[in-house]
């Protein structure tokens, strides 16, 4: 497992304080995106000089602001990473500032470029961008927030956020360019370029998503 190099005390508070915490978010910042973001960090982090603990503690806290507001998440979960006294016990006032600027800095939205590795790293890992994980998160997301608008709403809602966030010029940033997301992102955009085959992949997982709510 990824976390078998971390400190186990530490590994038990998280695992017990702070991840169950995400079994009541939204799909898009849930328990697996969670666990994906935490085994896509530490593997990242084998090619760099990095404390794994520090690694694994940005990536479990990354999005724990979500409930306080999904616009500035990034500022509310490192404020809560700073305000977590538990953590005093493993990392020194530096560090945990080092873990906050990373948390801040994580956002695909974000104008700069992380200010440190642990950022980069995070923010690496969190560009959960495979094709069908990209569509569904992006209807999910519109579908929470406009659940009475018909299909043809969200799937031109959709469209211009994927052409504005991952398309050739489009604000998502990769910084360590990561095999995987290098070539997710190659799919995602032929996809993108192709409008029929988008609006078509789209409606088969507007419909299966609309299926799933109903029950």
């Amino acid at each position: 497992l990824a976390t078998a190099m971390i400190n186990e005390a530490l590994k038990n508070y998280i695992s017990t304080a702070i991840l169950p915490q995400y079994d009541k978010f939204d799909k898009g910042h849930d328990r697996r995106h969670i666990d994906h973001v935490i085994a896509e960090s530490l593997t990242l982090a084998q090619a760099y000089d990095v404390d794994k603990n520090m690694v694994y503690t940005i990536a479990a806290y990354h999005d724990i602001g979500i409930p306080r507001g999904r616009k500035e998440h990034h500022i509310f979960s490192g404020e809560i990473l700073a305000a977590d006294h538990h953590l005093r016990q493993w990392f020194t006032e530096e560090q945990i500032t080092t873990m906050c600027e990373a948390i801040e800095d994580h956002r695909a939205s974000s104008k700069n470029p992380p200010r440190t590795i642990y950022g980069c790293i995070v923010a690496e890992a969190d560009r959960e961008i495979s094709v069908e994980t990209t569509l569904k998160r992006t209807l999910q997301f519109g579908l929470n927030n406009y659940p009475d608008e018909s299909f043809e709403f969200h799937l031109q809602r959709a469209i211009k956020h994927l052409n504005d966030k991952y398309a050739e010029g489009g604000y998502l940033k990769l910084y360590l360019h990561s095999e995987a997301n290098e070539r997710d992102l190659a799919e995602l955009r032929t996809l993108i370029a192709d409008k029929e085959k988008l609006t078509e992949r789209l409606k088969i997982l507007f419909e299966n998503e609309l299926n799933q709510r109903s029950f």
